[in-house]
């Protein structure tokens, strides 16, 4: 069993050798509050000290209460990108391998409720987005097709490029560079998308498709047919931008198209030839943030699916792709492969004009949103998002979760649900960081256990 023996006041430069002293395996360790029989929540963190950072894995028996300590406990990993729980079956560390940015690992409970890392370890492609169909975690990005595709400009097409992690038999697979990936010209307008989240229902698999705008390939067709008129000027005439907004030259950046949402609707894993619907109510369906596309669909447990837009279009520079369409909510009923007509919420006719960064299904018709501090000012970038508020998507109310501390200062990337509550790693200014208990029925926020790190990564449970 690998017991890392963290000490109080001892610098993390040595903690390599603190870890080799105390290890007599390589993959199990004791650690967190409470019952070490009955530690079943998992919570992913990072120690950091003046020259060291250190991601380490805890496990505890309640999120309600008590306190969980690095020193003595915890599974040491590398960084990921994301966590994510398959079920209560396994937690996959997802980091995309981007300049040698990680490998791709996963952990399991064991019986005596010890932290396990299986041993398979992957090189996963760089990610924008990521969901669970079946028993696969999915992750996709927008790139660049086949050198053999390159037309007489020099210029290739844009493709899906996805990665399949198959959770029960420990694999890895990407899609090969095929045709039926296209990204270009993926809705008829000459657009390439990129996906954004993945919801399964009745084995089928629904992804929002982000509109991004014409690549030099699209441009560039038949002399120019997919740019729109008047859209002529938005063509860049150089290099320039940088990381996720970068551009290229005889490249329209962005979507001609702000006020329209559309869903790709798969049939099975191999994601091809979808059925793509489209609403007029709602821009597209996507929370950003840099490279990052956050899932906004999400099904309920009678089968409806919610699809939910922040407006993020309302931040592009040019007026000409600026939505008009207000942050708001609309429905695909369960059995349906198509936009609900009698259903909409305007999400910022109830909470003072603000939008939302990103949201989470708690249950009974709850969701849990990320809301923007202020409203978006049009043109510019998007405010803060420190707050959170419960909407329900039944009775079309929202309320402003309290309870929260004043010197909070970030928010988990995502919360674990349970009964009816959302529990939301929170960081602050001040004092350990903690997980905090919203209960979906009133708004309210109170503080549960307490976690001895610099910050909080993830939470979730395993069960053995």
């Amino acid at each position: 069993m690998r017991k890392i023996c963290f000490l109080k006041g001892v610098l993390f430069a040595a903690a390599a050798l603190s870890f080799a002293a105390c290890s007599d395996s390589d993959n199990e360790v004791q650690g967190g509050a409470g019952d070490i029989d009955t530690r079943p929540y998992v919570i992913a963190a990072t120690v950091t000290s003046s020259n060291s950072t250190t991601p380490i894995l805890l496990n505890t028996s309640s999120l309600d209460e008590g306190t969980v300590s690095a020193q003595g406990n915890g599974l040491v990993t590398d960084a990921a990108t994301q966590w994510v729980f398959k079920g209560n079956e396994y937690l996959y560390a997802l980091s995309y391998n981007q300049g040698n940015a990680g490998l791709t690992r996963s952990y399991y409970m064991g019986n005596d409720y010890t932290l396990v890392q299986r041993s398979k370890e992957y090189a996963v492609n760089r990610f924008t987005t990521y969901g669970i169909y079946d028993k696969y975690i999915i992750t996709v990005s927008t790139g660049n097709g086949s050198a053999d595709w390159v037309d007489e400009n020099g210029y290739l097409p844009k493709t899906f490029l996805f990665s399949y992690l198959d959770t029960e038999a420990e694999t890895y697979t990407s899609n090969e560079s095929k045709r039926d990936y296209l990204s270009e010209n993926f809705l008829g307008n000459g657009e390439f998308v990129t996906l954004a989240g993945f919801q399964e229902r009745n084995g089928k698999l629904f992804a929002a498709a982000v509109p991004m705008g014409l690549s030099q390939y699209g441009a560039a067709i038949d002399g120019g047919k997919w740019i729109r008129e008047g859209y002529e000027g938005l063509v860049k005439t150089e290099n320039g931008g940088s990381n996720s907004s970068s551009y290229k030259k005889g490249e329209l950046q962005w979507t001609q198209y702000p006020d329209e949402c559309w869903v790709a609707i798969y049939d099975n894993a191999s994601l091809t030839n979808p059925t793509l619907i489209k609403s007029d109510k709602i821009s597209y369906a996507s929370g950003r943030f840099k490279s990052q596309y956050y899932q906004m669909i999400w099904a309920t447990e009678n089968g409806d699916i919610y699809v939910f837009s922040p407006s993020y279009a309302k931040t592009m520079a040019s007026p000409l792709q600026q939505t008009s369409k207000p942050a708001g909510v609309v429905r695909i009923k369960s059995g349906e492969e198509q936009f609900d007509e009698n259903y909409y919420l305007n999400v910022e006719n109830i909470s003072g004009g603000r939008s939302f960064m990103r949201s989470w299904y708690i249950g009974d018709g709850n969701f849990l949103l990320q809301m923007y501090d202020e409203p978006f000012t049009l043109g510019k970038s998007a405010p803060t998002a420190l707050s959170l508020a419960v909407l329900n998507v039944t009775n079309g109310t929202l309320v402003e979760v309290t309870g929260l501390p004043d010197t909070l200062s970030a928010l988990g990337k995502a919360p674990y649900m349970e009964n009816g509550f959302a529990y939301m790693p929170v960081t602050t200014t001040d004092g350990y960081p903690a997980i905090y208990k919203i209960d979906a029925a009133n708004g309210v926020a109170v503080k549960g256990v307490v976690v001895e790190v610099s910050t909080l990564d993830g939470v979730g449970k395993l069960i053995p």
